[in-house]
């Protein structure tokens, strides 16, 4: 039996249980507040895996994305493309920053990716978001910490049977 086996549906599930989440309806004073739970999870994946997630795991998943929430075709693989180039580009030192650096990192990374979309949103006329939606990048770098052990908890377990 292959030993890489047993752990490849940890990815699918990560990234059908992050869509799952995004489509969780919140009470309209905390929608704002919303983790882009999708990035978080790719970032995860690229990462720690970058063999099997990369610039074309990040499109496809985008463009899932944007037919499962039914936004512009192509917006979120456009900005979780962007995120995963610069992830790439410099994976080697993030990966060995401490959880807390990791975590301003990737807070950065989300605070681009709000410039990205009020990019877009501004170039194609929509609506810009509220204020609130600003706020969302906190949120998921207080969350990538134990979004990270979570992952890397099921990735051990995987490997120690």
């Amino acid at each position: 039996m292959n030993r890489r086996s047993p752990r490849l549906w940890i990815l699918p599930v990560s990234v059908l249980a992050a869509l799952l989440l995004g489509l969780l309806p919140l009470p309209a004073q905390v929608q704002g507040l919303r983790p882009y739970w999708l990035a978080l999870v790719v970032a995860y994946w690229v990462i720690e895996e970058p063999d099997r997630a990369g610039l074309g795991f990040a499109f496809i998943v985008g463009l899932v994305a944007d037919l499962v929430f039914g936004a512009l075709l192509g917006e979120q693989a456009l900005r979780l493309v962007i995120m995963a180039f610069i992830l790439q580009r410099f994976r080697a030192q993030l990966r060995f920053f401490p959880l807390s650096q990791q975590a301003l990192a990737i807070g950065g990374l989300l605070l681009n990716d709000r410039v990205v979309s009020a990019a877009l949103h501004l170039l194609l006329g929509q609506p810009q978001l509220p204020w609130t939606y600003w706020l969302a990048p906190l949120v998921g770098m207080l969350l990538w910490v134990p979004l990270f052990l979570v992952f890397e908890a099921l990735r051990q377990a995987r490997r120690l049977r």
